[in-house]
């Protein structure tokens, strides 16, 4: 997934949760408090992993 649909995901995620928190659902917060937590998770993992570069790269990789 390209960084810009991570983020609307994300986005979407945590509007529907504060809209549940205004709306007073608080069943429904404590039920999506994980899914949340592990939507931030998995965003933050992918972000991180598309902008580093691979662990077997050589820094002087083609100056042999």
């Amino acid at each position: 997934m390209e960084r810009k649909q991570l983020v609307i995901i994300a986005a979407t995620v945590f509007a529907w949760g504060v809209v549940m928190a205004a709306l007073g659902q608080a069943a429904a917060i404590a039920t999506a408090a994980p899914a949340l937590g592990l939507t931030v998770q998995q965003v933050l993992t992918a972000v991180r992993a598309h902008n580093t570069p691979g662990l077997g790269a050589s820094c002087d990789a083609g100056t042999g």
